[in-house]
């Protein structure tokens, strides 16, 4: 069985499934697994830099083993430096070791590009077990406006 496709709306900041013929599409497990763990906010950890008493994170994440999403929603505040930029890729592999732990890739590695002068762009580079890498950009990943 496969997961339901999960795009992103860059214009809303949301992902959304996709309809088709009446009903939810099926497919593109990877897509919506990287997706789901880039842009779900993961629980900050106490010694995370955030405003008010807000930590954010999934209920969901109660007794398991990996929490669900990255701390990249950190970086909202967060002038665009080289430093913001690292903190994102270590948010990203932080967010996505999941995948290599249960063997669905082999390896993956994001990598960040600043574009001045308001937007940080991700790019992940993932190979399954015996296939070829493919690479995924985000282009939307940290922007001021």
């Amino acid at each position: 069985m496969t997961d339901i496709t999960t795009l992103w709306n860059t214009e809303q900041s949301v992902g959304d499934w996709v309809e088709a013929s009446g009903d939810l599409q099926e497919g593109n497990d990877l897509d919506t697994a990287i997706l789901i763990s880039l842009f779900t906010d993961r629980l900050a950890r106490a010694d995370d830099d955030f405003e008010g008493a807000d930590r954010r994170g999934w209920w969901g994440d109660v007794d398991q083993d990996y929490p669900v999403g990255s701390r990249l929603w950190l970086l909202r505040r967060q002038k665009l430096t080289v430093a913001t930029a690292n903190k994102a890729e270590n948010y990203a592999s932080e967010a996505l070791k999941w995948l290599i732990d249960d063997g669905v890739v082999a390896s993956i590695t994001p990598v960040t590009q600043i574009v001045y002068p308001n937007r940080l762009n991700l790019v992940i580079t993932y190979q399954k077990p015996g296939l070829s890498a493919v690479t995924k950009r985000y282009f939307w990943v940290w922007e001021t406006k």
